[in-house]
């Protein structure tokens, strides 16, 4: 049986870092608390990576960035690569933290985990998904959408007539997209890996999608 949910593992070339299981918070726990008690014993090792099997590209990308500017570990992913990806980490919190802050602004439905084909959720305020919204799955609010994941199946914001509400994603790519009487589809094609977060507001009569920028 495993101790714990980390390791630092060395082999010949270097260090890297193994990783059980998929609970994020118990992860950068143990991490914390583990990097605490050995300060400075990583400078100047080679650092050689993430190991964990149980983790999403997004997960695996947030332990890297933690690592690289929270505990000064030497990682080369090349400069241009980590700056964005860095920028989207901090949108991501930037995001969270808008949240948290405007949905004292009225009535906020939270939802928790996947939102699966077939459920609906009907809301009069905000509603903020903590989670994923997968296809054949439909949202409709008089206020603001959130999604703290993947938006792919159908979301109306202001539903009631409100062209000022805004449906924001870490990952927007629905079946659908309604903001008041207003209705737009993602274009079709590829979606590019480690996008900003997005958000999609009403201007001049039309949905436009923009990503969510830092401080903007």
């Amino acid at each position: 049986m495993k101790n714990g949910t980390i390791a630092f593992k060395g082999v010949n070339d270097g260090v890297y870092l193994e990783i059980y299981g998929s609970d994020m918070d118990k992860i950068k726990e143990e991490l914390k608390t583990k990097l605490a008690k050995s300060s400075g014993f990583f400078q100047g090792v080679n650092f050689l990576g993430v190991s964990g099997e149980d983790l999403s590209p997004e997960e695996m990308l947030e332990i890297h960035l933690i690592l690289k500017y929270r505990y000064d570990f030497d990682i080369d992913l090349g400069d241009d690569l980590l700056d964005r990806l860095y920028m989207i980490y901090k949108s991501k919190r930037e995001l969270e933290s808008s949240v948290v802050k405007n949905s004292k602004e009225g009535m906020t439905k939270f939802l928790y985990g996947t939102l699966r084909s077939g459920q609906i959720v009907e809301y009069n305020g905000n509603i903020v998904v903590v989670g994923d919204v997968n296809p054949g799955a439909f949202l409709k609010a008089t206020g603001n959408i959130i999604i703290l994941g993947t938006l792919k199946g159908v979301a109306h914001a202001g539903f009631n007539g409100d062209n000022e509400a805004i449906v924001a994603a870490y990952n927007l790519i629905p079946n659908q997209l309604r903001i008041a009487d207003i209705i737009v589809r993602a274009p079709d094609g590829d979606i590019s890996e480690y996008k900003l977060p997005e958000v999609a507001r009403v201007y001049d009569g039309e949905i436009i999608i923009e990503p969510y920028l830092p401080n903007k």
